[in-house]
């Protein structure tokens, strides 16, 4: 079993910085893609960014590409979304996820075994 608790959301004016965490439990975090992903109010859950177990290739939906950055820090059991040049499209819940299969990084919010509880971030105008 594996628990993600988010932090660092928040209300900040659009062209604004934020920096999400995500803190995980357990001793095999090394194992896991992350993930993060989001959600607007009535819409459904959206891919943000992704990182590998190994290698730390990120990936990135192209609606936040050049803006987000995903990174891990595996000593600390942790990892990291720090967005810059915010839009108020980017309001939304942000969630964290662990994906425990091997091989290719997935965009899917059904490949994730692990999800934290959100953390949410308005940009406001």
């Amino acid at each position: 079993q594996v628990q993600l608790v988010e932090s660092g959301g928040g209300l900040v004016q659009a062209g604004g910085s934020l920096r999400l965490s995500c803190a995980a439990s357990g001793r095999t975090f090394s194992m896991y893609a992350m993930g993060w992903f989001r959600q607007a109010p009535g819409k459904e859950r959206e891919f943000v960014a992704a990182i590998s177990r190994n290698v730390y290739n990120p990936y990135y939906a192209d609606s936040v590409k050049g803006r987000f950055t995903i990174s891990r820090d595996n000593a600390k059991n942790t990892v990291y979304l720090q967005m810059n040049s915010l839009k108020p499209e980017d309001t939304a819940v942000y969630y964290c996820a662990a994906d425990m299969r091997p091989g290719y990084v997935s965009y899917y919010p059904r490949d994730y075994d692990y999800w934290g509880q959100g953390t949410q971030v308005t940009v406001s105008s």
